[in-house]
């Protein structure tokens, strides 16, 4: 099976590691295009994947075809590899607001395609993916797809309309998380704390939280309620979150990401 990338930032380099790296497909397997000499020399240089300039060359020789590039520059690469792509092979698209129907259009013909979501902590293989395949897609070729997914991370299939929630929820989110282990490690910092102790307990505080309401299944609010003692030092801090807007923050910033997403 031969995989190929057209574009190799950085959600493109967490795929092929975690392809390689748990045996889905070895690097020489693997051919990857990027208009940038630096980001192919990067990627090479890590994973020892075979790079190029011509997207077209990538188009022509894969059976499994990422189009990992910015939203804003899939309509200048499907126009240019369109005549290239074929129905027996896989396409998989990782940009918000482009549809499956944008994209049957873009293309002019039938393909399969299967529209994702990923998100950064890919990079040390704990993303989460949302997955939505168009009606060309059989059972194999989600199996297929799947595999592939799962190898840097979580991978659900959703319905399209839930693509730009997905967005919102988790593909833009580790922004927001990053945001708030830097506020609360800089609080720490401003009461004593060494800069690079704070970030470790800040971070490693918000990865357990994390573990915790995966593993328990307990609802979040029932987690709180735990830590958050009678006249305590917790329910003090929380007030002072309730009192700032913390949750109608979060909400309205997810919903402006949600209308921006649906908008691209």
């Amino acid at each position: 099976m031969k995989l190929g990338f057209i574009g190799c930032g950085n959600m493109a380099t967490a795929i092929m590691n975690g392809i390689v790296s748990n045996g889905v497909a070895s690097a020489a397997d693997i051919i990857g295009s990027d208009l940038s000499e630096v980001s192919r020399n990067n990627i090479q240089k890590a994973l020892g994947i075979t790079v190029t300039a011509d997207n077209t060359e990538v188009a022509k020789q894969v059976d499994v075809l990422f189009l990992s590039v910015k939203p804003q520059f899939y309509q200048a690469v499907i126009k240019e590899i369109k005549e290239y792509v074929t129905d027996s092979q896989l396409i998989i698209t990782i940009a918000p607001g482009k549809t499956l129907a944008w994209l049957a259009e873009e293309f002019g013909k039938s393909l399969k395609i299967v529209r994702c979501m990923p998100n950064t902590p890919a990079l040390v293989g704990e993303g989460i993916t949302a997955a939505c395949p168009n009606d060309n897609i059989s059972d194999d070729d989600l199996a297929l797809a799947m595999k592939i997914l799962t190898s840097f991370g979580k991978c659900e299939v959703v319905p399209e309309h839930l693509m730009d929630v997905v967005t919102s929820v988790s593909g833009s989110s580790p922004a927001y998380v990053f945001m708030f282990i830097e506020a609360m490690a800089d609080a720490a910092v401003a009461d004593g704390m060494p800069r690079a102790q704070a970030y470790e307990f800040a971070a490693q505080a918000v990865l357990g939280s994390a573990k915790m309401v995966l593993e328990t299944g307990k609802h979040p609010g029932e987690l709180k309620d735990m830590v958050c003692s009678p006249g305590g030092t917790t329910i003090e801090a929380v007030r002072v979150l309730e009192e700032k807007g913390m949750r109608s923050a979060v909400f309205e910033a997810m919903k402006a990401c949600t209308r921006k997403s649906r908008g691209l």
